[in-house]
Protein backbone atom coordinates (compact mmCIF):
# COMPACT_ATOMS: atom_id res chain seq x y z
CA UNK A 1 0.00 0.00 0.00
CA UNK A 2 1.35 3.41 -0.98
CA UNK A 3 2.17 5.75 1.88
CA UNK A 4 2.57 9.51 2.20
CA UNK A 5 2.62 11.91 5.13
CA UNK A 6 -0.46 14.11 5.33
CA UNK A 7 1.82 17.17 5.54
CA UNK A 8 2.70 16.42 1.89
CA UNK A 9 -0.96 16.61 0.89
CA UNK A 10 -1.24 19.94 2.71
CA UNK A 11 1.88 21.24 0.95
CA UNK A 12 0.74 20.33 -2.55
CA UNK A 13 -2.79 21.65 -2.12
CA UNK A 14 -1.54 24.95 -0.69
CA UNK A 15 0.46 25.66 -3.87
CA UNK A 16 -2.71 25.17 -5.92
CA UNK A 17 -4.80 27.26 -3.53
CA UNK A 18 -2.20 30.04 -3.60
CA UNK A 19 -2.83 30.50 -7.29
CA UNK A 20 -6.60 30.56 -6.85
CA UNK A 21 -6.82 32.63 -3.66
CA UNK A 22 -4.52 35.64 -3.71
CA UNK A 23 -5.38 36.60 -0.13
CA UNK A 24 -3.77 33.48 1.40
CA UNK A 25 -0.60 34.24 3.36
CA UNK A 26 1.61 31.65 5.05
CA UNK A 27 3.32 32.54 8.31
CA UNK A 28 6.15 30.14 9.15
CA UNK A 29 7.80 29.72 12.54
CA UNK A 30 11.09 28.77 10.89
CA UNK A 31 9.75 25.27 10.21
CA UNK A 32 8.70 25.61 6.58
CA UNK A 33 11.01 22.83 5.42
CA UNK A 34 9.78 20.40 8.08
CA UNK A 35 6.11 21.28 7.72
CA UNK A 36 6.40 21.47 3.90
CA UNK A 37 4.99 24.99 3.63
CA UNK A 38 8.28 25.96 1.98
CA UNK A 39 6.74 24.93 -1.36
CA UNK A 40 4.17 27.70 -0.99
CA UNK A 41 6.93 30.14 -0.09
CA UNK A 42 8.94 29.18 -3.16
CA UNK A 43 5.91 29.67 -5.42
CA UNK A 44 4.69 32.90 -3.80
CA UNK A 45 7.63 34.48 -1.91
CA UNK A 46 5.77 37.76 -1.47
CA UNK A 47 3.06 35.92 0.53
CA UNK A 48 5.27 33.93 2.89
CA UNK A 49 6.47 35.40 6.17
CA UNK A 50 9.05 33.65 8.34
CA UNK A 51 8.87 35.07 11.85
CA UNK A 52 11.58 32.78 13.20
CA UNK A 53 11.14 30.57 16.24
CA UNK A 54 8.36 32.78 17.57
CA UNK A 55 4.96 31.11 17.36
CA UNK A 56 3.35 33.61 19.71
CA UNK A 57 4.35 36.47 17.42
CA UNK A 58 3.08 34.45 14.46
CA UNK A 59 -0.37 34.26 16.05
CA UNK A 60 -0.49 38.01 16.59
CA UNK A 61 0.65 38.77 13.05
CA UNK A 62 -1.94 36.34 11.70
CA UNK A 63 -4.69 38.03 13.71
CA UNK A 64 -3.71 41.43 12.34
CA UNK A 65 -3.62 40.17 8.77
CA UNK A 66 -7.04 38.55 9.19
CA UNK A 67 -8.56 41.91 10.16
CA UNK A 68 -7.33 43.20 6.77
CA UNK A 69 -9.15 40.48 4.85
CA UNK A 70 -6.20 38.14 4.39
CA UNK A 71 -6.38 34.40 5.08
CA UNK A 72 -3.31 33.63 7.19
CA UNK A 73 -2.06 30.05 7.64
CA UNK A 74 0.20 29.81 10.70
CA UNK A 75 2.48 26.81 10.18
CA UNK A 76 4.39 25.03 12.95
CA UNK A 77 4.47 21.76 14.88
CA UNK A 78 1.18 20.75 16.52
CA UNK A 79 2.73 20.84 19.99
CA UNK A 80 3.81 24.47 19.56
CA UNK A 81 0.62 25.54 17.78
CA UNK A 82 -1.57 24.32 20.62
CA UNK A 83 0.49 24.99 23.74
CA UNK A 84 3.16 27.62 23.04
CA UNK A 85 0.61 29.70 21.09
CA UNK A 86 -2.31 28.75 23.33
CA UNK A 87 -3.09 32.06 24.99
CA UNK A 88 -2.64 34.04 21.77
CA UNK A 89 -4.89 31.66 19.88
CA UNK A 90 -7.57 32.07 22.53
CA UNK A 91 -7.34 35.83 23.03
CA UNK A 92 -6.34 37.14 19.61
CA UNK A 93 -7.82 34.63 17.15
CA UNK A 94 -10.68 32.62 18.63
CA UNK A 95 -12.27 35.27 20.86
CA UNK A 96 -12.79 37.74 17.97
CA UNK A 97 -13.44 34.74 15.66
CA UNK A 98 -10.86 35.77 13.09
CA UNK A 99 -10.30 33.83 9.88
CA UNK A 100 -6.95 32.30 10.84
CA UNK A 101 -5.90 28.76 9.96
CA UNK A 102 -3.53 27.07 12.41
CA UNK A 103 -1.51 24.26 10.86
CA UNK A 104 -0.19 21.68 13.32
CA UNK A 105 2.26 19.37 11.59
CA UNK A 106 3.99 16.44 13.34
CA UNK A 107 0.84 15.53 15.28
CA UNK A 108 0.53 12.63 17.70
CA UNK A 109 3.23 9.98 17.81
CA UNK A 110 4.34 10.67 14.25
CA UNK A 111 7.46 12.67 15.25
CA UNK A 112 8.53 9.30 16.71
CA UNK A 113 12.26 9.51 17.44
CA UNK A 114 12.04 13.25 18.19
CA UNK A 115 10.57 12.26 21.55
CA UNK A 116 8.06 13.72 23.99
CA UNK A 117 9.06 17.36 23.46
CA UNK A 118 7.86 17.22 19.84
CA UNK A 119 5.00 14.71 20.08
CA UNK A 120 1.61 16.38 20.46
CA UNK A 121 -0.79 14.13 22.35
CA UNK A 122 -2.96 16.84 23.92
CA UNK A 123 -3.21 19.38 21.08
CA UNK A 124 -6.64 18.53 19.67
CA UNK A 125 -8.09 18.36 23.16
CA UNK A 126 -6.70 21.79 24.01
CA UNK A 127 -8.02 23.28 20.79
CA UNK A 128 -11.48 21.74 21.03
CA UNK A 129 -12.10 23.39 24.39
CA UNK A 130 -11.56 26.87 22.89
CA UNK A 131 -14.85 28.47 21.78
CA UNK A 132 -15.20 29.26 18.04
CA UNK A 133 -12.41 26.82 17.13
CA UNK A 134 -12.89 24.07 14.53
CA UNK A 135 -10.60 21.05 14.95
CA UNK A 136 -9.70 18.64 12.13
CA UNK A 137 -7.34 15.75 11.39
CA UNK A 138 -7.23 14.15 7.91
CA UNK A 139 -6.72 10.40 7.56
CA UNK A 140 -4.42 10.27 4.54
CA UNK A 141 -2.80 12.19 1.70
CA UNK A 142 -5.99 12.73 -0.30
CA UNK A 143 -8.15 13.70 2.64
CA UNK A 144 -5.39 16.12 3.67
CA UNK A 145 -5.60 17.80 0.28
CA UNK A 146 -9.40 17.95 0.26
CA UNK A 147 -9.69 19.15 3.85
CA UNK A 148 -6.96 21.76 3.37
CA UNK A 149 -9.04 23.15 0.53
CA UNK A 150 -12.19 23.06 2.66
CA UNK A 151 -10.38 24.85 5.49
CA UNK A 152 -9.18 27.59 3.12
CA UNK A 153 -12.77 28.21 2.03
CA UNK A 154 -14.17 28.03 5.58
CA UNK A 155 -14.79 31.30 7.41
CA UNK A 156 -13.42 31.16 10.94
CA UNK A 157 -10.51 29.88 13.02
CA UNK A 158 -9.43 26.29 12.35
CA UNK A 159 -6.80 23.97 13.78
CA UNK A 160 -5.88 21.21 11.35
CA UNK A 161 -3.37 18.52 12.31
CA UNK A 162 -1.02 16.61 10.01
CA UNK A 163 1.44 13.73 10.40
CA UNK A 164 5.19 13.80 10.07
CA UNK A 165 5.56 10.13 9.11
CA UNK A 166 4.07 8.51 6.04
CA UNK A 167 0.78 6.68 6.52
CA UNK A 168 -1.22 4.49 4.09
CA UNK A 169 -3.25 6.18 1.35
CA UNK A 170 -6.81 4.91 1.75
CA UNK A 171 -8.75 7.33 -0.46
CA UNK A 172 -8.38 8.70 -4.00
CA UNK A 173 -8.93 11.99 -5.77
CA UNK A 174 -12.67 11.36 -6.15
CA UNK A 175 -13.32 11.55 -2.40
CA UNK A 176 -14.97 14.64 -0.94
CA UNK A 177 -15.22 15.73 2.69
CA UNK A 178 -17.41 18.22 4.52
CA UNK A 179 -16.18 19.94 7.66
CA UNK A 180 -18.23 18.70 10.61
CA UNK A 181 -19.61 15.70 8.74
CA UNK A 182 -18.23 12.20 9.40
CA UNK A 183 -17.24 10.14 6.38
CA UNK A 184 -18.55 6.57 6.30
CA UNK A 185 -15.46 4.62 5.30
CA UNK A 186 -17.18 1.25 5.68
CA UNK A 187 -20.74 0.14 6.48
CA UNK A 188 -21.49 -2.38 9.23
CA UNK A 189 -24.11 -3.38 11.78
CA UNK A 190 -22.47 -5.20 14.74
CA UNK A 191 -19.95 -2.66 16.02
CA UNK A 192 -19.01 0.92 15.09
CA UNK A 193 -15.35 1.93 14.96
CA UNK A 194 -14.95 5.70 15.01
CA UNK A 195 -11.43 6.86 14.17
CA UNK A 196 -9.58 9.88 12.85
CA UNK A 197 -6.24 10.79 11.35
CA UNK A 198 -3.52 8.18 11.10
CA UNK A 199 -5.63 5.57 12.91
CA UNK A 200 -8.38 5.30 10.28
CA UNK A 201 -6.38 2.76 8.29
CA UNK A 202 -5.94 0.70 11.49
CA UNK A 203 -9.71 0.79 12.01
CA UNK A 204 -10.30 -0.35 8.43
CA UNK A 205 -7.81 -3.21 8.79
CA UNK A 206 -9.55 -4.28 11.99
CA UNK A 207 -12.92 -4.21 10.21
CA UNK A 208 -11.57 -6.53 7.53
CA UNK A 209 -10.31 -8.96 10.17
CA UNK A 210 -13.66 -8.86 11.93
CA UNK A 211 -15.48 -9.59 8.70
CA UNK A 212 -13.55 -12.86 8.47
CA UNK A 213 -15.01 -13.73 11.88
CA UNK A 214 -18.57 -12.85 10.84
CA UNK A 215 -18.64 -9.55 12.70
CA UNK A 216 -19.77 -6.58 10.63
CA UNK A 217 -17.95 -3.37 11.59
CA UNK A 218 -18.93 0.11 10.53
CA UNK A 219 -16.00 2.53 10.25
CA UNK A 220 -16.47 6.27 10.56
CA UNK A 221 -13.68 8.67 9.64
CA UNK A 222 -14.44 11.43 12.17
CA UNK A 223 -11.98 13.90 10.65
CA UNK A 224 -13.65 16.81 12.43
CA UNK A 225 -13.79 16.38 16.20
CA UNK A 226 -15.19 19.89 16.66
CA UNK A 227 -17.88 20.41 15.66
CA UNK A 228 -18.42 16.68 16.17
CA UNK A 229 -20.92 14.98 13.88
CA UNK A 230 -23.32 14.27 16.74
CA UNK A 231 -25.97 12.83 14.42
CA UNK A 232 -23.51 10.23 13.11
CA UNK A 233 -22.61 9.20 16.67
CA UNK A 234 -26.26 9.01 17.68
CA UNK A 235 -26.96 6.84 14.65
CA UNK A 236 -24.25 4.43 15.84
CA UNK A 237 -25.77 4.44 19.33
CA UNK A 238 -29.32 3.81 18.16
CA UNK A 239 -28.62 1.26 15.44
CA UNK A 240 -25.51 -0.53 16.74
CA UNK A 241 -25.03 0.33 20.41
CA UNK A 242 -21.38 -0.74 20.57
CA UNK A 243 -18.68 1.83 19.74
CA UNK A 244 -14.90 1.71 19.65
CA UNK A 245 -12.97 4.97 19.25
CA UNK A 246 -9.42 5.02 17.89
CA UNK A 247 -7.08 8.01 17.88
CA UNK A 248 -3.43 9.02 17.99
CA UNK A 249 -4.09 11.39 20.89
CA UNK A 250 -4.50 11.25 24.64
CA UNK A 251 -7.67 9.28 25.41
CA UNK A 252 -8.57 12.26 27.63
CA UNK A 253 -10.28 15.17 25.84
CA UNK A 254 -9.83 13.91 22.27
CA UNK A 255 -12.08 11.97 19.91
CA UNK A 256 -12.91 9.30 22.47
CA UNK A 257 -13.97 11.87 25.04
CA UNK A 258 -16.09 13.73 22.50
CA UNK A 259 -17.92 10.54 21.52
CA UNK A 260 -18.36 9.52 25.17
CA UNK A 261 -19.98 12.88 25.91
CA UNK A 262 -22.68 12.15 23.33
CA UNK A 263 -23.14 8.58 24.58
CA UNK A 264 -23.45 9.78 28.19
CA UNK A 265 -26.11 12.31 27.26
CA UNK A 266 -28.20 9.71 25.42
CA UNK A 267 -27.91 7.24 28.29
CA UNK A 268 -27.47 4.36 25.85
CA UNK A 269 -24.70 2.29 24.32
CA UNK A 270 -21.20 1.43 25.44
CA UNK A 271 -17.79 2.70 24.33
CA UNK A 272 -14.20 1.46 24.46
CA UNK A 273 -11.48 4.02 23.78
CA UNK A 274 -8.16 3.32 22.07
CA UNK A 275 -5.55 6.07 22.12
CA UNK A 276 -2.48 7.36 23.92
CA UNK A 277 -2.77 6.24 27.53
CA UNK A 278 -2.54 9.61 29.28
CA UNK A 279 1.24 9.60 29.15
CA UNK A 280 4.00 11.45 27.37
CA UNK A 281 5.61 9.94 24.33
CA UNK A 282 9.19 8.74 24.07
CA UNK A 283 11.78 8.16 21.37
CA UNK A 284 11.12 5.05 19.27
CA UNK A 285 9.73 4.17 15.87
CA UNK A 286 6.22 5.44 15.14
CA UNK A 287 4.91 1.88 14.81
CA UNK A 288 6.41 0.88 18.16
CA UNK A 289 4.91 3.87 19.96
CA UNK A 290 1.45 3.21 18.55
CA UNK A 291 1.70 -0.45 19.47
CA UNK A 292 2.93 0.35 22.99
CA UNK A 293 -0.25 2.35 23.55
CA UNK A 294 -2.41 -0.58 22.47
CA UNK A 295 -3.55 0.98 19.19
CA UNK A 296 -3.38 -2.24 17.17
CA UNK A 297 -5.59 -4.21 14.85
CA UNK A 298 -5.44 -7.20 17.16
CA UNK A 299 -6.54 -5.26 20.23
CA UNK A 300 -9.43 -3.64 18.38
CA UNK A 301 -10.57 -6.99 16.98
CA UNK A 302 -10.45 -8.63 20.42
CA UNK A 303 -12.43 -5.78 22.00
CA UNK A 304 -15.05 -5.89 19.24
CA UNK A 305 -15.48 -9.64 19.78
CA UNK A 306 -15.86 -9.16 23.54
CA UNK A 307 -18.50 -6.49 22.97
CA UNK A 308 -20.62 -9.00 21.06
CA UNK A 309 -21.04 -11.17 24.15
Amino acid sequence: MEKKATRIGFSEEMVILGKEMKNIIVIDADLGKSCKSDKFGAAYPEREINVGIAEQNAAGIAAGLATLGKIPFVVTYAIFASLRMGEMVRQEIAYPRLNVKIIGSHGGMSPARDGASHQAVEDMGVMRTIPNMTVIMPADYWSARKLTRAVAKFDGPVFIRFTRDSIPIIYDDSIEFEIGKAHVAREGKDVAIIANGDTVHIALDAAKKLEAENISAKVLDMHTIKPLDVDAVKDCIENIGKIITVEDHNIINGLGSAVCEVVAETGKGKVKRFGIQDQFGESASYERLIEKNGITVGAIVQTAKEMQA
